[in-house]
């Protein structure tokens, strides 16, 4: 959760609080039961749309049959997984598929042997994939250099963490392979620190794929566009990737990178706290 969402969530409990306080002048009688039993409800609702919103907020829209205006000419549909335009009788449906290929590695950094084998096959993998899929589709990669310092707080927050639990384990005579693991993860983290400490910047990127289906009617674009969806999604889990379908807000962010870009990692990060 970032930190916007943490101040609203925090101020809405502090309400909720303070009607609790209040329930107090009602003395014990019926009126205290049934006020308890509402801010329960409410902290309950409040919660739940903090940690669930796009889901739940798909699933009223669905219900109710509620779409969304994003741009002039274009409309969200009620199941908010796809953005749909009409242009001379002809519906055009475009959905969206997170697909994060490979974790960013250190450019020095030995990365583990299986996750090098997955690289050195994915250009074939990538041919495979194109050539069995018979439409268009684009694959966004948006990347943005980190903060340094944070990073380097952060990782030796884990260094110190790794340390404590070698001393620990040291202290309670554990194994050696358990001390082995403790210390490779050490080296690891430190290995990244002198990385930073040269001169080395890390990133953070988000990829995800974009594919347009066409139909007569909006019912048969979006057919045609779950159909695509879902090959994409069989085509790329060769690769070993781990894809979900866009949903909620997130859709609305995407639909927007094709006008602006977000400005920072940190921007980016707080539109996919829930889907990337």
């Amino acid at each position: 959760m970032d930190e916007t969402k943490l101040v609203f969530l925090l101020f809405s409990l502090i309400i909720v609080l303070f009607g609790f306080l209040a329930l107090h002048e009602l003395g014990k009688g019926i009126l205290y039961y049934i006020g308890v039993l509402l801010l329960l409800i409410t902290t309950l609702f409040i919660l739940a749309m903090n940690w669930i919103d796009a889901k739940l907020f798909s699933a009223i829209t669905s219900i109710l049959g509620i779409t969304f205006q994003p741009a002039k000419d274009y409309t969200i549909n009620k199941h908010q997984n796809a953005v749909i335009k009409e242009v001379n009788g002809i519906f055009y449906a475009t959905g969206y598929i997170t697909a994060n290929l490979f974790a960013y590695t250190f450019r020095e950094e030995s990365a583990p042997e299986d996750d090098e084998e997955k690289m050195i096959s994915a250009p074939e993998l990538w041919e495979r994939i194109v050539m069995n899929i018979n439409f268009p589709f684009k694959f966004h990669v948006l990347a943005s250099g980190l903060d340094v310092q944070g990073i380097r707080d952060e990782l030796e927050g884990k260094r110190s963490y790794q340390e404590f639990q070698l001393s620990r384990a040291m202290q309670n005579n554990s194994n050696e392979v358990t001390l082995t693991d403790i210390r490779r993860r050490m080296n690891m983290i430190q290995a990244k620190i002198n990385r930073i400490s040269q001169g080395e910047k890390p990133i953070a990127t988000v990829m995800y794929i974009e594919t347009t289906a066409i139909g007569v009617s909006e019912k048969a674009a979006l057919d045609a566009l779950d159909a695509q969806v879902n090959q994409l999604r069989l085509s790329f889990s060769s690769m070993d990737v781990e894809t979900s379908r866009i949903i909620g807000r997130e859709l609305y962010s995407l639909f927007n990178f094709n006008f602006s870009l977000p400005t920072g990692m940190k921007e980016l990060s707080t539109m996919f706290d829930n889907q990337s």
